[in-house]
């Protein structure tokens, strides 16, 4: 697994945001609808999660959001309404591991059907990669960091970040990972509403050529990269690096809230310098300022990568496909590809 960081538990979860109730785009309207319509009502944790349902279920489907539009969907809290709309639901997507009171709450409630994405595709450890100092800088910062690097960890696995077995849930930003989740998505819709089946079967073929589709693009946009080392704020990339033979170098591990400590920065500063990087990427839905302070110590450009945990109206694009050409764009130019 191509992801090096080395002061920070890697196998830590970013996992859940300050939840409200977000309904998407037009197969509902209402955010109340989960539950209330003559469709198959489908509460969805997240962005990723709900653009699969949506695109999968097309007309037949009501999708209703827990994590609201410009909410970074770490540390969510479920309300009680929110509570009875899952009751009243048909199905619940989720992605296990990542928002733990959803998790929690699908766990306890009586929907009919529960998708965990999690259990649809391979989801790769980090925790060898984070913790055994894999480039040639690691082994003389080990012992004078071991301690603040458990301490560290402590506090993420207080805070519930971790995964089982430190498995890493960004698997969305891997569009053949995310095209195994759509399939599995799929099959569930036909089994649980029988009667458009063959829509749904439809729906996910077309999704999956397009997901392929952009495989393809990713692949080809980044063969001829001059270099593979890019910087972000925090560690979401870890699948799209493995993908596509890139190295993510995290400033704040997989807690994009945190801070990183002055040894990890000079440990940044010293890779940029070695691996020839010239971007720091930060994201929309978080502070950019460790991001641009790290960057101008350096000498270094900034840019957006977006992990896709949400979309805005800051967001390079209306929808998943359109954000992640833009982050193609940006690592093409990050790592001399264009």
């Amino acid at each position: 697994m191509n992801v090096r960081r080395h002061h920070i538990s890697a196998a830590a979860l970013a996992a859940v945001t300050a939840l409200g109730l977000g309904t998407l785009t037009a197969c509902s309207s209402d955010s109340t609808a989960a539950g209330n319509t003559d469709k198959f009502d489908v509460v969805a944790s997240f962005y990723p999660m709900a653009f699969l349902a949506e695109q999968i279920g097309g007309e037949h489907v009501s999708v209703t959001s827990l994590t609201q539009p410009g909410q970074e969907p770490h540390d969510l809290e479920i309300s009680a309404k929110q509570t009875a709309q899952l009751q009243e639901s048909d199905a619940a997507l989720y992605l296990k591991g990542l928002q733990p009171t959803v998790d929690e709450a699908i766990g306890q409630s009586e929907v009919g059907t529960k998708i965990d994405a999690a259990t649809l595709t391979s989801l790769e450890s980090h925790a060898a990669e984070a913790g055994g100092h894999e480039d040639e800088h690691a082994d003389e910062h080990a012992d004078e960091h071991a301690d603040e690097h458990t301490d560290e960890h402590s506090a993420e696995e207080e805070h519930g970040h971790e995964h089982e077995d430190g498995q890493d849930p960004h698997v969305w930003l891997d569009p053949v990972k995310y095209a195994e989740v759509a399939e599995g998505v799929g099959k569930a819709f036909e089994k649980a509403d029988p009667d458009h089946a063959a829509d749904y079967k439809k729906n996910t073929e077309a999704l999956v050529g397009k997901l392929n589709a952009l495989d393809e693009k990713f692949e080809a946009g980044l063969a001829g990269k001059k270099n593979s080392v890019f910087i972000t704020t925090h560690a979401a990339f870890g699948h799209l690096a493995e993908r596509y033979g890139l190295t993510e170098e995290a400033i704040s591990g997989l807690d994009p809230e945190s801070e990183p400590s002055g040894a990890r920065v000079k440990e940044l500063q010293k890779t940029a310098k070695a691996d020839g990087v010239t971007t720091v990427f930060y994201e929309t839905l978080v502070s950019d300022e460790t991001a641009k302070t790290l960057a101008a110590d350096t000498g270094l450009k900034t840019d957006v990568l977006d992990p896709l945990e949400g979309i805005t109206d800051k967001s390079r694009g209306d929808d998943y496909f359109q954000v992640m050409e833009a982050n193609l764009e940006a690592l093409q130019t990050a790592l001399g590809a264009k």
